[in-house]
């Protein structure tokens, strides 16, 4: 199983400004992440970005996914095909069949993959913005994790994205 963490960020490392708005996210994004997720039919989230993400109108597009929510507490999930996990490994659990798994917030969430060294590969989609104050990318971990570039893209005319494999 290869475990992808994909993330949508300000030039600065942000992933929501402190209300979770994340408007600033373009659709060229949206749609980026959200292809990568349907093809490899599952997604890990945090509970914050569970109740966030799926009550967002685009979400549909993802109604088929296996959706693993990873929270110390047990909460009503609005699917069948949504579940709770307790970790990230217990997530990666239930996830076991599945060849590609999506990490994807939110920076509690993605701190713990990096930190207990699950990640195998990082997607970075950079938006042409800065915020002052706002989520981190990785927040509430202390870790050191070393990448190596294998690809960049341009999503559109002002944004990028970046392909890094975790080096082991």
């Amino acid at each position: 199983m290869k475990v992808v963490l994909y993330m949508a960020i300000s030039a600065n490392g942000i992933i929501a400004k402190n209300d979770d708005d994340t408007s600033w996210i373009s659709q060229e994004e949206w749609n980026s992440y959200s292809q990568a997720t349907r093809k490899a039919k599952c997604l890990i989230v945090g509970r914050r970005t569970y109740h966030i993400l799926t009550n967002q109108p685009e979400f549909s597009e993802l109604r088929d996914v296996k959706l693993i929510a990873v929270s110390k507490e047990d909460f009503k999930t609005s699917a069948d095909n949504h579940f709770i996990a307790h970790s990230p490994k217990e997530a990666l659990e239930l996830l076991k069949d599945y060849e590609e798994v999506i990490v994807a917030g939110g920076g509690t969430i993605n701190a713990s993959f990096l930190a207990e060294n699950l990640v195998d590969e990082i997607y970075l989609d950079i938006e042409p913005i800065f915020i002052g104050q706002g989520i981190p990318i990785f927040k509430g971990q202390d870790f050191e994790t070393k990448l190596e570039l294998i690809g960049e893209s341009k999503i559109s005319n002002n944004e990028i994205q970046l392909h890094y494999k975790i080096k082991k």
